[in-house]
């Protein structure tokens, strides 16, 4: 599923290319990629005619703030979930059998979303309601990781409990938008195995920690996330993260730093990735 920083990246591309133009046209292929409760039927006429305003991001999710004729015309929301891709294309290219959705924009430029597996979700919020109020998963989300609120004395609080510290990193409630990638890499700057209880974890490591996730974070993004199945940007590029990473992905092949080999076990039914050297 992508991650904080593939999902930075496609906002990043679609601030580029989309803003303030108007969705001139659209057409959904697959009815069940757009999210509950709202219909097919009011999904299109809420979306054609606007521009986007601005692309956010809170966690995974992307949020597209609409305006029509200087009104607000509420966000269009989406969610990649495992394999969905937001491409910009020209409108010439052949349609995949996979694309669920098309928005038509000026100079015959389009907006497609692509899912393979279907589990993704698009969403239009009306005028006057929040994104949380219709995109229910918003709602559980903890802070961003660079936000203010997202400090050592938080995750102090949170780290109180007795559950392996990989598993809290992938907390949504606990912090927003790292998942399993993200939470090995920083794992691993931090020198902390996967399977070590959050209350024994002293103070000064912990603290290691909450700068290794900014700093995975940020080197991913710049590096245009990973890509190591389906994630691609808004022109269909590969993210190069994965080429650098420190342990994800990366069983029996020699540590960066020491040479150990990595390895790799299940916890929680996802894999964990760490050196047994570097990682104490």
């Amino acid at each position: 599923m992508p991650e904080l920083p593939e999902v930075e990246t496609v906002r990043r591309g679609l601030s580029r290319v989309t803003l303030h133009h108007p969705v001139r046209g659209g057409d959904v292929l697959l009815d069940r990629s757009i999210a509950h409760p709202l219909f097919i039927e009011e999904f299109l006429p809420a979306i054609i005619g606007a521009e986007i305003v601005s692309w956010q991001r809170r966690g995974k999710y992307l949020l597209a703030v609409l305006r029509r004729r200087n009104q607000p015309a509420g966000w269009l929301g989406c969610h990649l979930r495992m394999t969905g891709q937001l491409l910009w294309v020209d409108q010439s290219m052949p349609v995949s059998s996979h694309c669920r959705v098309r928005l038509f924009f000026d100079h015959n430029q389009e907006l497609r979303y692509v899912d393979q597996r279907t589990f993704g979700r698009l969403w239009w919020v009306p005028p006057g309601e929040q994104p949380d109020q219709i995109m229910t998963g918003l709602q559980r989300l903890g802070p961003e990781p660079f936000a203010d609120d997202f400090s050592l004395d938080y995750m102090q609080t949170w780290f109180k409990r007795k559950r392996p510290v990989k598993n809290a990193l992938l907390d949504q409630a606990m912090v927003a938008g790292i998942g399993n990638i993200y939470a090995d890499e920083a794992l691993f700057l931090s020198g902390i195995r996967p399977r070590v209880q959050c209350d024994r974890i002293s103070q000064t490591r912990l603290k290691r920690l909450h700068t290794s996730i900014r700093k995975v974070l940020t080197d991913s993004i710049e590096a245009g996330g990973t890509t190591f199945s389906d994630f691609r940007d808004i022109h269909g590029t590969n993210g190069n993260y994965g080429g650098v990473a420190w342990v994800y992905d990366r069983e029996d092949e020699p540590c960066r730093v020491c040479s150990t080999p990595i390895k790799r076990i299940k916890l929680a039914g996802r894999s964990a990735h760490y050196c047994p050297s570097c990682q104490k």
